[in-house]
């Protein structure tokens, strides 16, 4: 017959240790499951602080192509044509510079900013034919004003949809 005395200590310390492995397991188990939680809302949080940061750039993009801020660039001493090559190369700079930021805003957003940049461009070339190139640069960039508040200010309208969009966002 066989002795389980020889045993013994090894059985108390499998005693001792299964559950003190259990209570270890359960300890590293939840701790993973916390750490990949916070990693999941730190994830979501620079996600929203992306799309906001986003919605900044473009709203900041836009108020610069509005054009009682684009006539007070440049030098006063350009021909007409100098100053519009100037402006319309500077937005499209800036808006291909800024390009990346449709990956955070609606596709929606997204069109109605590259439509207002658009329209400005438009407008800097409708106001030059409209003056048959025959204008000096104060009274081209005053007309260039008084052409965009006739129209519609869709740069502005833009501006409101990002703000209430980015509300909703937030």
């Amino acid at each position: 017959m066989m002795s389980f005395s020889g045993y013994l200590p090894y059985a108390f310390a499998a005693i001792i240790a299964i559950p003190f492995l259990v209570l270890l397991r359960q300890f590293v188990h939840s701790y993973i499951t916390l750490k990949n939680q916070e990693i999941r809302l730190l994830s979501i949080k620079s996600n929203s602080e992306n799309k906001t940061h986003s919605y900044e750039r473009m709203t900041l993009f836009l108020d610069r192509i509005k054009p009682s801020n684009l006539v007070q660039k440049f030098d006063k001493g350009l021909a007409v044509h100098e100053f519009i090559f100037l402006t319309e190369k500077t937005i499209n700079d800036e808006f291909e510079y800024n390009s990346s930021q449709q990956l955070y805003i609606t596709k929606n957003s997204w069109k109605n900013i590259v439509d207002s940049k658009n329209a400005i461009i438009n407008l800097l070339h409708k106001t030059y034919d409209g003056l048959k190139g025959n204008a000096e640069l104060e009274e081209f960039k005053t007309i260039f004003i008084m052409n965009y508040m006739e129209d519609n200010d869709y740069i502005t309208a833009t501006i409101e949809d990002l703000r209430k969009e980015i509300l909703i966002i937030t």
